[in-house]
């Protein structure tokens, strides 16, 4: 999940306090020490994880989860019962008559292996995946704090016994920008997502976003879907994978269902409404208009659809004598999203589709030119008729963004995105 730009990377803990007694323990060096009842010789079993309550400003340890396999019950040893911890064995007091408790779930509680060794963290300067490799741990005043996790190669090798290979310093990132969403998503059962401010929830990229997301549980995925906006949302649904667009799906209802769903294009709707069960797609149509979900049912229930079915008028165009300065101010004035403005189609009476300009040509031409004088002539589009199929080999032939749609008089009615066509049989391909 997001963290920090790499400038907010903790250098390392700071004590609580000059003169308190401290001492700093990474979690992978404490997983399956011994247990031991006071002496070495009454051994209870290996560490399987520890168990902390999300409190402010650092998760507190309030146990030690004891697994012992082979059908014996888990134990749970509360964390006022450790005596210390040495380099061979963490030695705690005798067990009552029958033994520790079995370790029961409760809200509010995180484990140190299954909720955070391992997760994906998305690096906020590089927008690249990281990994925590392990938790840094501070000991003071008979409690053990969560300060930081260690993200650095280092996490790995000390888990499987390798220290002395360590080559560089380990990389920590203060808790501080390591907490769950809320107290109520981080539940027992639910892994524990590493969050991120809203602001910076914004700044990635849908492909990204919907790639960190399909790495959460079910409840940690909706809430982080729950506080994106309805574009963002839009976007990484497109970008989601099957299995993610159904769970995210799942969870959306009423208005803000429909909000999501407006921003998407009706090729873009067909592609997700295919993956979504019967019912889902039911109640999912009835919140878009009577004609839009007529296209969906036509495209979803045949794979042959034709491009008039999926087009979209979403494009710019101009006359042939404007020119580039007036087009430019055009487009600057638009608001449009990149995608609609890749090309700018040359159109004359009746929308006969004369030329196409694209947008990088553009802005490299001299203002006063017209667009005449830079368009290219002819155009390469499709007929209203042209199924998907052939659509896909047009777009892997000519490696264009999007493709007009003309009719018979050669009169322009639209124009169909790659990624509405290519994305939705990618889709289909992995089901």
């Amino acid at each position: 999940m997001p963290v920090p730009p790499k400038n907010q990377l903790a250098k390392g803990p700071e004590p609580p306090g000059r003169h308190d007694p401290f001492r700093l323990l990474f979690f992978s060096e404490l997983l399956k020490r011994p247990i031991c009842a006071r002496t070495i010789k009454n051994r209870l079993g290996k560490l399987t994880d520890l168990v902390f309550r999300l409190t402010e400003p650092y998760p507190e340890a309030v146990g030690i989860y004891v697994e012992h396999g082979w059908g014996k019950p888990t134990e749970f040893i509360p964390w006022e019962k450790l005596i210390k911890i040495d380099d061979d064995c963490i030695f705690v007091q005798e067990p009552p008559a029958g033994g520790y408790a079995p370790f029961v779930d409760q809200t509010g509680w995180i484990l140190a292996d299954k909720h955070l060794m391992g997760r994906t963290i998305l690096d906020m300067d590089g927008r690249r995946t990281e990994v925590v490799n392990d938790v840094h741990l501070l000991e003071t005043k008979g409690k053990l704090l969560i300060v930081h996790v260690d993200i650095s190669f280092n996490g790995f090798l000390r888990r499987w016994g390798l220290a002395r290979l360590i080559p560089a310093k380990d990389q920590f990132i203060s808790w501080r920008y390591v907490q769950p969403l809320s107290l109520e998503d981080a539940g027992a059962k639910d892994s524990v997502s590493l969050s991120v401010t809203h602001k910076q929830m914004m700044e990635l990229p849908g492909e990204d976003l919907a790639d960190a997301l399909e790495t959460l549980s079910g409840k940690e995925q909706q809430a982080v879907f729950s506080a994106l906006d309805t574009e963002k949302a839009a976007e990484v649904l497109v970008e989601a994978e099957p299995r993610a667009q159904r769970q995210l799906i799942s969870a959306l209802r009423g208005e803000k269902a429909r909000k999501i769903l407006s921003e998407l294009s009706v090729p873009q709707l067909a592609d997700l409404f295919s993956v979504l069960p019967h019912n889902d797609m039911v109640e999912m149509m009835k919140l878009l208009s009577k004609e839009d979900a007529e296209r969906i049912q036509a495209i979803v229930s045949d794979r042959e659809s034709a491009a008039a079915a999926l087009m979209s008028a979403d494009f710019m165009s101009a006359a042939k004598d404007a020119t580039v300065g007036e087009v430019l101010r055009a487009v600057r004035a638009s608001k449009r999203s990149h995608e609609s403005i890749s090309y700018i189609y040359v159109l004359g009476k009746d929308r006969l589709l004369m030329g196409v300009v694209d947008l990088r040509e553009l802005v490299l031409a001299d203002d006063n030119a017209a667009l005449g004088d830079i368009m290219t002539s002819p155009v390469v589009s499709a007929q209203a008729d042209d199924t998907r199929e052939d659509l896909a080999e047009m777009f892997a032939k000519y490696h264009f963004r999007m493709v007009p749609i003309v009719d018979a008089h050669d009169n322009m009615l639209g124009v169909i995105h790659y990624k509405d066509i290519m994305r939705g049989l990618v889709t289909r391909a992995r089901l």
